[in-house]
């Protein structure tokens, strides 16, 4: 397979947005990691060892030696018009062995660290040729709220895509957030494998996690989904006491 990869000089820039999803500054990204190499045949091989990675390998038949009875031999050799057998456990007996049945295997495929680096590195700047890379200042979340995430996502203009949010290292308040949004992975930015990033539409990365320092945004206007949401409990609580 031919290699492509590709190299641009240019810096490679990203829509940067506050945690309730308000508009920043474009910021650049690290040139060392996001320089536009961009190797396909790496990405492909990357993703097949993931993937043959999740295999448990414990799929097993029983041989005829496994299959418990059928020592006996079930009627004489000669004599009774039938054809000879030696075993009700032969392949052919109902309840018999399994003939070239799957045996337990280990299906690990093991890549070079370099070579691994270099896939993740692709499928990476993949998505930010895409411009599906958008920073966040920071994930400050005291408690966990899906509804908070949703608003962001929503905001941003991509909640029902697959979105794979990194952030700057463990954050079980953000991880909590997001497990229960069906179309997003929450997971630390060291820990994305290639077949995270390829698998997600948008990728969102704390700005702390590829070098960057944004001081977050106070945001004093309150974002439209919770003006609704407000509104809508405030009707029904109206509802509720003129009933």
């Amino acid at each position: 397979m031919a290699n492509t990869e590709e190299t641009s000089g240019a810096p490679i820039t990203a829509s940067a947005y506050s945690s309730a999803g308000t508009a920043r500054e474009s910021v650049s990204l690290p040139a060392d990691m996001f320089d536009g190499t961009i190797n396909v045949p790496v990405m492909h091989q990357a993703v097949k060892a993931y993937l043959a990675n999740q295999r448990q390998g414990t799929a097993a038949t029983k041989t005829r030696s496994f299959v418990v009875g059928g020592n006996q031999k079930p009627w004489k050799q000669k004599g009774t018009g039938r054809a000879r057998q030696g075993s009700t456990r032969a392949p052919h007996w109902v309840g018999g062995g399994t003939v070239f049945g799957p045996t337990p295997r280990d299906y690990t495929q093991r890549m070079n660290k370099k070579v691994k680096v270099l896939a993740r590195k692709s499928a990476l700047n993949a998505r930010a040729r895409e411009n599906a890379i958008f920073v966040i200042d920071a994930f400050d979340y005291d408690a966990p709220k899906t509804q908070r995430l949703a608003g962001l996502l929503e905001s941003m203009g991509v909640l029902g895509k697959k979105v794979l949010i990194l952030t700057d290292g463990v954050k079980p308040n953000v991880y909590m957030s997001g497990r229960n949004l069906p179309s997003a992975h929450v997971m630390p930015f060291s820990d994305a494998s290639t077949y995270h990033v390829l698998w997600s539409d948008v990728v969102l990365i704390e700005s702390g996690a590829i070098g960057q320092s944004l001081t977050p945004l106070a945001d004093a206007a309150e974002k439209p989904a919770a003006r609704k949401t407000a509104a809508k409990k405030t009707a029904k609580k109206a509802a509720t006491k003129e009933s």
